[in-house]
């Protein structure tokens, strides 16, 4: 699909759509809880569909609601009293990275014999050293390095070892997996932890679910930041029902566009003190000179004179494309740090972000992982692609705000991974989008 998008700035407001990251951890809670849940979910989108899907196959049954979802729990064996999962189940997780992350070691701890299939770059997308985990824990993994991938044996509870600067979904899928065993495990993070508040989610989630994670933190022998959280072995337990949160990483687009902008946009639905990394657009476009409005479940930024400063994308890695194209019309020079991670989406961001903002008239380059970015006063418009991937599509939607001429992204579809309602979103604001067939 082809997004024809003439230039024009975007003011107004628009609701904010249920967090895909709150969502996959809610859900999955529920399907190993002791009973039914009730989700309020507002929105969903292909990844969402995709972590629901897979529980289904391992035996959950998940009802359409008018808010939401009703979960009904993967059910317990009758013989042993414990979850158990149905045998040979086939999760297909589309291309959602986090689906595949969080899923593998359920089913693990689960005992599923399954198979894992995805799209896209996901069979590419590391999954080590986690896999070596589970493998010392008692699982047989078979596949590794591209899909589909199964599994078979049942996660031991015991000590799990990882270091900080892989994907934080390692430790969120062992978090969601290791209260199915019912024994007491440790995991044990050495080093700075990469994207840490995705973890907060995490915890945040098994604590709603009657899970008691408790967490230390200190230093190892070699001086190395150390960080182990403690399952005491409690089990899911079902609060009746749940909400899913605004998403702020959805909502940034619309906040970037705000300061990008003339007038202000506001989006509401959304929460100020989620423990959502990427509630800290609000501060990074502060920094950018933009002014930010907080009231009571919403957020609203004014535009303002922009200017380049320095930032580190080791906890916020998702905001990177959209905060790009602001800086490529803010004053001077705008440094973007610690991008490794972005290497290893849905597509390489780093390379993906500094080709379609240079194809839409920015000055963007790669200094090892860091972004540079010299602002211009507009960028020029043309043609980008999205690589199949939904957060590069949606940064030069918002890019063609502030361009001279057209913009025509390729892929656009790609939105739908996270975003499906974005371009009707987009044109609520004012924006201008014809939608035609490639």
């Amino acid at each position: 699909m082809i997004a024809h998008i003439a230039p024009a700035h975007l003011a107004g407001t628009v609701p904010a759509i249920a967090s895909k990251s709150v969502a996959h951890r809610l859900i999955i809670a529920a399907a190993l809880a002791n009973g039914v849940t009730d989700v309020t979910c507002n929105t969903s989108c292909a990844d969402i569909e995709a972590t629901i899907r897979c529980l289904e196959a391992l035996g959950a049954k998940v009802e359409r609601a008018e808010q939401g979802l009703r979960v009904h729990p993967i059910p317990k064996s009758q013989e042993h009293g414990i979850l158990r999962a149905l045998a040979g189940a086939t999760l297909d997780c589309g291309e959602s990275g986090s689906t595949l992350r969080f899923m593998l070691p359920v089913a693990c701890a689960l005992g599923a014999d399954a198979t894992f299939t995805g799209a896209g770059r996901l069979g590419e997308r590391p999954l080590s050293p986690l896999a070596e985990e589970l493998i010392a824990a008692g699982c047989d993994l078979q596949g590794l390095g591209s899909l589909p991938l199964t599994t078979k044996g049942r996660l031991r509870a015991g000590t799990f070892k990882l270091p900080g600067n892989v994907s934080s979904q390692y430790i969120s899928g062992l978090l969601l997996a290791l209260p199915i065993l019912g024994q007491p495990s440790v995991i044990e993070v050495t080093g700075t932890i990469e994207s840490k508040p995705y973890i907060a989610l995490t915890l945040q989630a098994l604590e709603t679910f009657g899970v008691s994670v408790r967490v230390e933190t200190g230093a190892a022998l070699d001086g190395q930041p150390r960080t182990r959280y403690l399952l005491d072995g409690s089990p899911y337990r079902t609060p009746g029902s749940v909400s899913v949160e605004g998403d702020w990483s959805n909502a940034a687009f619309w906040l970037c566009a705000g300061a990008m902008g003339t007038e202000c946009i506001t989006v509401s639905g959304l929460s100020l003190s989620s423990a959502q990394g990427d509630r800290n657009v609000l501060a990074a476009l502060s920094c950018f000179g933009a002014r930010i409005r907080r009231s009571t479940g919403a957020a609203t930024v004014q535009p303002g004179t922009l200017h380049g400063f320095t930032l580190s994308a080791r906890d916020v890695p998702d905001l990177v494309p959209v905060l790009s194209a602001v800086a490529s019309v803010a004053k001077g020079t705008t440094v973007i740090r610690d991008c490794s991670r972005l290497r290893i989406k849905e597509s390489d961001r780093l390379q993906t972000t500094t080709k379609e903002l240079c194809n839409l008239g920015a000055r963007v380059r790669i200094v090892d992982d860091d972004l540079v970015i010299e602002g211009v006063d507009e960028l020029s418009g043309g043609v980008a692609c999205a690589h199949n991937d939904h957060r590069i599509a949606m940064m030069a939607a918002v890019a063609a705000t502030r361009s001279s001429e057209p913009v025509e992204i390729h892929g656009a579809e790609a939105v739908n991974k996270s975003y499906p309602l974005f371009f009707e979103h987009y044109r609520a604001l004012g924006g201008s989008v014809a939608l035609s067939e490639e």
